[in-house]
């Protein structure tokens, strides 16, 4: 499969403006073969932590997806803040947060949600977002897909639970410029250590609240080569990805077998 990952500034709060800016550009990725085209973390509003900024499943931010998966015959796929069914926001609990939930919509019109599970203490993502349980991990035409999001990347952990069911780990992004350094190296470890594809997809520009991003979306081989990778500008990153590639990469050098509990 040829995933696409579209590395794009984000419109601050503005669902309808980022739907308008991404459409042309998710047609363009189809259009060059991209089975799975991957948007940034919290691609329609920004990484803003404003009350209410939350939306329904199944909210707008969800249903761009399926529209644009149906409209092209691909796989779409996103971050954004929902509000889980059944909490109306009204009790003012940790219940009524959002998570931050990564959206991937089939062409088919199903719909997969993981929620990250390690929100940014360091900025107060804790505060305004619940935590999800769980990682989940999706088959795509034959690829095992495990999505995380930004924070995420920092707890091996998660990865290595989810390695032997995973051929492709998505990672959608709203990393800060003065930490790329540790974005570029933990992208190529995760990729190296699990014996699987990454890709990282990071926003560029500056964020509503000030915080700069330079991007640095990049798709990691099994081995830790890059096979695509952006600078601080909007583009798309375009890779074939392989599960038979994995499968081979881990018998011939069998590490994960090695680990110890």
């Amino acid at each position: 499969m040829r995933i696409a990952a579209v590395q794009h500034d984000i419109v601050w709060e503005d669902r309808e403006a980022n739907f308008a800016r991404l459409a042309p550009v998710i047609a363009g990725a189809a259009g060059l073969g991209a089975g799975l085209v991957l948007l940034t973390e919290t691609f329609s509003t920004g990484f803003s932590m404003t009350p209410g900024i939350g939306e329904p499943e199944d909210g707008p931010s969800a249903g761009f997806l399926r529209e644009q998966a149906a409209r092209h015959g691909i796989w779409v796929g996103g971050s954004c803040p929902e509000v889980a069914a059944g909490n109306g926001g009204a009790g003012g609990g940790s219940a009524d947060l959002p998570f931050n939930s990564f959206v991937l919509a089939g062409p088919d019109g199903t719909t997969h949600r993981y929620r990250k599970l390690h929100p940014f203490t360091h900025a107060g993502e804790h505060e305004r977002f619940r935590a999800g349980e769980k990682p989940v991990t999706v088959d795509v035409d034959g690829l095992r897909i495990t999505p995380f999001v930004c924070y995420d990347l920092r707890f091996a952990d998660i990865f290595w639970t989810a390695a032997p069911d995973t051929d492709v780990y998505l990672v959608p992004a709203n990393w800060p410029s003065p930490r790329r350094l540790h974005w570029q190296t933990l992208l190529q470890a995760r990729a190296i250590e699990n014996q699987a594809y990454v890709v990282g997809c990071n926003r560029v520009g500056t964020a509503g609240d000030g915080t700069e991003h330079v991007g640095d979306s990049r798709i990691v081989s099994p081995t830790g080569e890059l096979l695509a990778t952006a600078s601080g500008v909007e583009t798309v990153l375009l890779a074939d990805v392989d599960a038979r590639e994995v499968a081979a990469t881990r018998d011939r050098f069998r590490f994960m077998a090695d680990r110890r509990s």
